[in-house]
């Protein structure tokens, strides 16, 4: 099986699949050549509470919030016995902070139980962690080691799908087929670039199709010229 990955369907994808793949991850590179995520972090402990956090908020409240907490409760060990009035006031500002609040030191307690209060390095072991799913596994992943791993959120599945890379809708079916599409060796940055052109260009409402780079080997059928 080429690349040890086939399509969720089951199917090998065309030369002519994997060609457009090529053409799009180059051009990718080209406009987005140094690219990361934008939240602020030190180390993988801090990515991934850093990640947790951000659902539902912008990174720009996500980065506001996480030096004083993590002045204040630097590793899992200080976060996993927080009171969490105090975490809740820390990370107000994020929205939703109670429930995130729960989360996070939910997070902690259970990285310090079961691992040793160290971040684990594989995707397996990752989301076995209280409130991390897919998606910020293969951030932290691909963010913090480098790994291979392709992390699909909204922009990125929007994309994949206007770019006929994929017709699934499932996160989890929507990484397999674009891990049989592109190389490897593309994978742990490629999120980050598809999601900066989903806000940059591809917006979900009004895609900016006049912008786009990608226009020629784009079949989206509504484009906005």
């Amino acid at each position: 099986m080429a690349r040890g990955y086939s399509r969720a369907s089951g199917e090998e994808p065309s030369k002519e699949d994997r060609a457009l793949a090529a053409k799009l991850a180059q051009r990718w590179k080209r406009r987005y050549p140094d690219i990361g995520t934008a939240l602020d972090y030190a180390d993988p402990w801090q990515l991934l509470i850093a990640t947790v956090m951000s659902a539902q908020t912008t990174d720009e409240n996500v980065n506001r919030a996480t030096p004083q907490l993590f002045n204040r409760f630097p590793d899992p060990i200080s976060l996993a016995a927080a009171d969490p009035v105090e975490v809740e006031q820390l990370i107000f500002s994020t929205g939703f902070y109670r429930q995130k609040t729960r989360s996070i030191i939910a997070l902690a307690q259970d990285v310090c139980s079961r691992f040793d209060g160290q971040v684990p390095d594989s995707i397996d072991e990752l989301v076995t962690l209280k409130g991390v799913g897919r998606k910020t596994a293969s951030v932290v992943l691909a963010e913090a080691w480098g790994a291979p791993a392709i992390a699909v959120d909204t922009h990125v599945r929007r994309v994949s799908q206007r770019l006929g890379l994929t017709s699934e809708t499932d996160p989890n079916k929507i990484e397999r087929d674009l891990k049989a599409l592109f190389a490897k060796g593309q994978w742990s940055k490629l999120s980050m670039r598809m999601i900066q052109f989903g806000r940059d260009v591809c917006d979900a409402r009004r895609p900016r199709c006049g912008d786009c780079n990608l226009s020629d080997l784009c079949p989206f059928p509504d484009k906005i010229l």
